[in-house]
């Protein structure tokens, strides 16, 4: 009877919020999105029956959620898939045409671009970020260097607070990139006074780049800092009378080197410090929900956890290898990469007044997607300008198909891919990314520009069907050209693309 009287007022609910032109604030879930660094499908136990990590805080989320065992990262790094999951749009449409930012570049998201939390602050959210932004802010320069010398005493400017966010506490690159400063929503906590590093010699697993780090920026307590000031936020904003519900976005610097666990997760798992780390991430996990349900605010607090792309070969593939670890869960490749490996990514959503728990789906979906399924929650009207390649999850959740039907994916050196049902269409002779074989050595061997593969048969990506498939692979292509130049994959006006867009084989293949 329990059960029945949930299900019934689950679907009430999420109905309710389909047909509502606007949500009353104080009806509205709190939203906290969690998304791990370079976090392999293979990685924790609900994507991956056979992974040899304990993860027990993520099953249990799993248990009382939704699980995606085909969601994907917009790109296959981190920085481009950042971009994606706030604008949902996709990152090859801006500036960035490959590659990542580095922990001093400009600012990447403009401020008159869309963004989640813009569009929670509409509906009367409290937005913070806390952790690893890597979409680029504006250091202040010291005089007369060129523009090469960061002044630690002035604001930073056009950080996350320009894109939506009333406050944000984190850093700027990834955690092997200087400089190593904490900035609290415009300015730094402390000024650097001397530079550290650690070269991979000196650790393999623990390297990270030298360059100027504050006092208070300690290297192996980075995580355990973050889902800290995370807790106290989501206590501080629960016991808050303004009515507000809160946005926190979480995005965490691992297990992305350097690779630190502390005690006791250090030598935990008996198979290296990655799989320590990745049992690190799931015991802050733990703590994360514990806080949320002793704050009182459990049942309508939708929290989402994901990856931004496949693992890193810094996890050391072969020593997991050995243990009968797989991060990619027999997908092929990995961070980086065009193929599977590289951008199918965990993603379990929680939330007990919205979604009936014990849930699996095969239902396609990108990260993008988070922006249409928070407007639809908040029960916004589609715009032409935000959201372009973002496909709400909402009735995914209430176990109804996606409308989701295809899917664009990007690699670090710019390859594309589309998606359509089982058959998926690489526009690239080799990996796109670091795994063998790299694009240069496949172009001198003369594989093929392009490659299709039938997942439903062939999920290792191994057999190229392009040859026997051409019309599969023109129709693929011809999809491709018209998401790419129409600016948007979803329904909508055509909007611009922020640069030219190229897609196509380079004429020397």
């Amino acid at each position: 009877m329990n059960q029945l009287k949930f299900k019934f007022s689950a679907t009430l609910l999420l109905s309710s919020l389909f047909l509502l032109p606007h949500v009353q604030a104080d009806e509205l879930p709190n939203v906290i999105f969690v998304m791990a660094d370079d976090l392999g499908i293979g990685d924790i136990s609900p994507t991956n029956p056979e992974c040899k990590i304990r993860t027990p805080n993520l099953q249990t989320m799993a248990n009382e959620g939704i699980t995606f065992l085909d969601a994907h990262s917009p790109s296959s790094v981190c920085t481009p898939t950042r971009y994606g999951v706030l604008t949902g749009r996709y990152n090859w449409r801006s500036r960035l045409a490959r590659g990542v930012l580095s922990g001093t570049s400009r600012h990447l998201i403009p401020a008159d671009r869309p963004t989640v939390a813009h569009l929670l602050h509409q509906s009367g959210y409290h937005n913070q970020m806390i952790g690893k932004w890597h979409l680029g802010w504006d250091w202040a320069k010291v005089p007369g260097s060129d523009g090469k010398e960061i002044d630690f005493t002035q604001p930073v400017k056009n950080g996350p607070d320009v894109n939506g966010f009333d406050g944000y506490y984190g850093h700027c690159g990834s955690l092997d990139m200087p400089p190593y400063v904490w900035v609290d929503t415009g300015k730094a906590t402390a000024v650097p006074v001397r530079k550290e590093g650690v070269t991979k010699k000196q650790n393999s697993y623990g390297w990270y780049r030298k360059g100027p780090i504050s006092p208070d920026f300690e290297i192996d307590n980075v995580l355990p800092h973050l889902f800290q000031k995370s807790i106290d936020h989501i206590k501080q904003r629960a016991s808050t009378t303004d009515g507000k519900p809160f946005f926190l976005y979480l995005p965490l610097p691992a297990p992305h080197t350097p690779i630190v666990p502390v005690p006791p997760f250090k030598d935990a798992s008996g198979i290296n410090p990655y799989a320590d780390f990745v049992m690190q991430v799931d015991h802050h996990m733990g703590q994360l929900m514990a806080a949320v349900k002793e704050a009182g605010i459990d049942d309508n607090t939708i929290i989402f956890f994901t990856s931004d792309n496949g693992c890193s070969p810094e996890a050391n593939f072969g020593v997991l290898k050995k243990h009968g670890h797989d991060p990619s869960a027999g997908f092929r490749g990995h961070k980086a990469d065009i193929y599977e490996g590289g951008h199918r990514v965990p993603l379990i959503v929680r939330w007990p007044d919205g979604i009936e728990s014990g849930q699996t789906t095969n239902a396609l979906a990108c990260l993008t997607d988070f922006y249409a399924t928070l407007r639809d929650i908040t029960g916004q009207p589609a715009e032409d300008l935000g959201g372009e390649d973002s496909y709400s999850l909402l009735p995914v959740f209430k176990g109804e198909p996606s409308n989701r039907k295809s899917l664009i994916s990007h690699s670090i050196g710019g390859s594309f891919s589309i998606r359509e049902g089982d058959w998926k269409l690489c526009v690239s002779a080799g990996s796109g990314g670091w795994s063998s074989p790299r694009e240069k050595t496949a172009k001198t061997k003369g594989l093929p520009s392009m490659q299709l593969f039938n997942l439903k048969s062939d999920r290792g990506e191994r057999s190229n069907l392009v040859a026997s498939n051409p019309d599969q692979a023109e129709y693929l292509m011809s999809l491709l050209e018209d998401e790419v130049t129409r600016g948007r994959c979803t329904q909508g006006g055509s909007v611009p693309n922020d640069r030219d867009v190229e897609f196509l084989p380079s004429s020397d293949e």
